[in-house]
Protein backbone atom coordinates (compact mmCIF):
# COMPACT_ATOMS: atom_id res chain seq x y z
CA UNK A 1 0.00 0.00 0.00
CA UNK A 2 1.01 3.37 -1.12
CA UNK A 3 2.45 5.56 1.91
CA UNK A 4 -0.64 8.42 1.15
CA UNK A 5 -3.11 5.42 1.38
CA UNK A 6 -1.69 3.45 4.44
CA UNK A 7 -4.42 3.33 7.34
CA UNK A 8 -4.02 1.74 11.06
CA UNK A 9 -5.43 0.06 13.24
CA UNK A 10 -7.66 2.88 14.15
CA UNK A 11 -9.32 2.97 10.64
CA UNK A 12 -9.88 -0.25 10.26
CA UNK A 13 -11.98 -0.25 13.73
CA UNK A 14 -13.94 3.04 12.19
CA UNK A 15 -14.64 0.62 8.67
CA UNK A 16 -15.91 -2.19 10.21
CA UNK A 17 -17.83 0.08 12.43
CA UNK A 18 -19.28 2.15 9.92
CA UNK A 19 -19.86 -1.26 7.43
CA UNK A 20 -21.99 -2.73 9.96
CA UNK A 21 -23.94 0.61 10.56
CA UNK A 22 -23.22 3.20 8.43
CA UNK A 23 -25.93 5.27 10.08
CA UNK A 24 -24.36 4.90 13.17
CA UNK A 25 -23.25 8.49 14.28
CA UNK A 26 -19.39 9.22 15.27
CA UNK A 27 -19.80 9.90 18.75
CA UNK A 28 -21.80 6.49 19.64
CA UNK A 29 -18.69 4.99 17.22
CA UNK A 30 -15.89 7.15 19.38
CA UNK A 31 -17.63 5.69 22.50
CA UNK A 32 -17.49 2.31 21.11
CA UNK A 33 -13.83 2.74 20.20
CA UNK A 34 -12.74 5.35 23.26
CA UNK A 35 -12.02 8.01 21.42
CA UNK A 36 -13.20 11.53 20.75
CA UNK A 37 -15.75 12.33 18.32
CA UNK A 38 -13.63 15.03 16.47
CA UNK A 39 -11.31 11.96 15.79
CA UNK A 40 -13.68 9.82 14.32
CA UNK A 41 -15.36 12.67 12.57
CA UNK A 42 -11.55 13.45 10.82
CA UNK A 43 -10.42 9.84 10.37
CA UNK A 44 -13.64 9.58 8.54
CA UNK A 45 -13.34 12.63 6.37
CA UNK A 46 -9.25 11.42 5.11
CA UNK A 47 -11.17 7.67 4.06
CA UNK A 48 -12.96 9.81 2.45
CA UNK A 49 -10.57 11.59 0.55
CA UNK A 50 -8.69 9.16 0.05
CA UNK A 51 -11.13 7.33 -2.06
CA UNK A 52 -11.52 4.21 0.76
CA UNK A 53 -14.97 5.12 2.20
CA UNK A 54 -16.90 5.89 -1.85
CA UNK A 55 -20.34 6.92 -0.03
CA UNK A 56 -23.15 4.82 1.40
CA UNK A 57 -26.39 3.61 0.91
CA UNK A 58 -29.75 1.72 1.28
CA UNK A 59 -29.58 -1.59 0.27
CA UNK A 60 -33.45 -2.75 -0.82
CA UNK A 61 -34.99 -5.74 -0.52
CA UNK A 62 -35.74 -6.08 -4.46
CA UNK A 63 -38.65 -8.46 -4.59
CA UNK A 64 -40.61 -6.41 -2.00
CA UNK A 65 -40.06 -4.01 -4.64
CA UNK A 66 -41.57 -5.83 -7.39
CA UNK A 67 -37.78 -7.20 -9.11
CA UNK A 68 -38.17 -10.58 -8.28
CA UNK A 69 -35.72 -12.02 -11.58
CA UNK A 70 -32.06 -11.24 -11.05
CA UNK A 71 -29.50 -12.42 -14.18
CA UNK A 72 -26.50 -12.04 -14.42
CA UNK A 73 -25.60 -12.15 -18.66
CA UNK A 74 -21.98 -12.61 -20.14
CA UNK A 75 -21.81 -10.58 -23.06
CA UNK A 76 -19.51 -11.06 -26.24
CA UNK A 77 -18.37 -8.43 -28.29
CA UNK A 78 -17.15 -8.27 -31.93
CA UNK A 79 -14.15 -6.98 -31.60
CA UNK A 80 -12.36 -6.40 -28.01
CA UNK A 81 -12.21 -2.31 -28.55
CA UNK A 82 -15.82 -2.44 -28.82
CA UNK A 83 -16.12 -2.56 -25.09
CA UNK A 84 -16.16 1.63 -24.59
CA UNK A 85 -18.63 1.88 -27.15
CA UNK A 86 -20.78 -1.20 -25.74
CA UNK A 87 -20.46 0.40 -21.93
CA UNK A 88 -21.91 4.14 -22.86
CA UNK A 89 -25.10 2.37 -24.11
CA UNK A 90 -25.11 -0.28 -20.97
CA UNK A 91 -24.75 2.84 -18.67
CA UNK A 92 -28.03 4.15 -19.57
CA UNK A 93 -29.76 0.92 -19.30
CA UNK A 94 -31.68 1.08 -15.85
CA UNK A 95 -32.50 -2.34 -15.33
CA UNK A 96 -28.24 -3.38 -15.17
CA UNK A 97 -27.05 -2.81 -11.56
CA UNK A 98 -23.64 -3.86 -12.12
CA UNK A 99 -21.04 -4.00 -15.35
CA UNK A 100 -18.05 -5.79 -14.96
CA UNK A 101 -14.46 -6.32 -17.53
CA UNK A 102 -13.85 -9.88 -16.90
CA UNK A 103 -10.90 -12.45 -18.28
CA UNK A 104 -12.28 -15.52 -19.51
CA UNK A 105 -15.46 -16.39 -21.53
CA UNK A 106 -16.83 -12.99 -21.52
CA UNK A 107 -15.71 -9.95 -22.60
CA UNK A 108 -18.17 -7.90 -20.29
CA UNK A 109 -20.16 -9.41 -17.44
CA UNK A 110 -23.22 -7.64 -16.41
CA UNK A 111 -25.91 -7.52 -13.48
CA UNK A 112 -29.96 -6.86 -14.33
CA UNK A 113 -32.92 -6.71 -11.74
CA UNK A 114 -36.27 -7.12 -13.58
CA UNK A 115 -39.57 -7.83 -12.18
CA UNK A 116 -40.18 -10.54 -14.55
CA UNK A 117 -39.02 -13.37 -17.26
CA UNK A 118 -40.62 -11.45 -19.52
CA UNK A 119 -39.44 -8.09 -18.59
CA UNK A 120 -35.74 -10.24 -19.40
CA UNK A 121 -36.97 -11.41 -22.10
CA UNK A 122 -37.82 -7.98 -23.88
CA UNK A 123 -34.72 -6.83 -22.25
CA UNK A 124 -32.84 -9.38 -24.13
CA UNK A 125 -34.62 -8.92 -27.19
CA UNK A 126 -35.51 -5.30 -27.23
CA UNK A 127 -32.48 -3.66 -25.89
CA UNK A 128 -29.11 -5.78 -25.46
CA UNK A 129 -29.23 -7.83 -28.22
CA UNK A 130 -30.18 -4.84 -30.67
CA UNK A 131 -26.47 -3.54 -29.65
CA UNK A 132 -24.44 -3.80 -32.79
CA UNK A 133 -21.11 -4.24 -31.44
CA UNK A 134 -22.42 -7.42 -29.34
CA UNK A 135 -21.64 -10.66 -30.83
CA UNK A 136 -23.46 -12.99 -28.62
CA UNK A 137 -24.46 -12.99 -24.84
CA UNK A 138 -25.59 -15.73 -22.25
CA UNK A 139 -28.19 -15.32 -19.48
CA UNK A 140 -27.76 -17.15 -16.15
CA UNK A 141 -31.05 -16.52 -13.81
CA UNK A 142 -30.37 -16.27 -10.16
CA UNK A 143 -32.77 -18.68 -8.33
CA UNK A 144 -31.34 -17.28 -4.78
CA UNK A 145 -28.78 -15.64 -3.29
CA UNK A 146 -27.94 -17.04 0.00
CA UNK A 147 -24.71 -15.30 0.91
CA UNK A 148 -24.24 -11.36 0.41
CA UNK A 149 -21.48 -9.66 2.40
CA UNK A 150 -18.82 -7.35 1.99
CA UNK A 151 -15.67 -8.14 2.85
CA UNK A 152 -14.72 -8.20 6.30
CA UNK A 153 -12.17 -6.24 7.32
CA UNK A 154 -11.48 -5.76 11.07
CA UNK A 155 -8.96 -7.33 12.51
Amino acid sequence: MDDKYRIDNLDIKILSKLQKDSRKSYQEIARELVVSGGTIHVRTNRLKELGIIKGSRMILDYPKLGYSVTAFIGLNLHNAGDSSTVLLQLKNMKEIVEVHYTTGSYSLFIKVVLGTTLELKNFLVEKLQKIEEIQSTETLISLDQPVSRDIKIDN
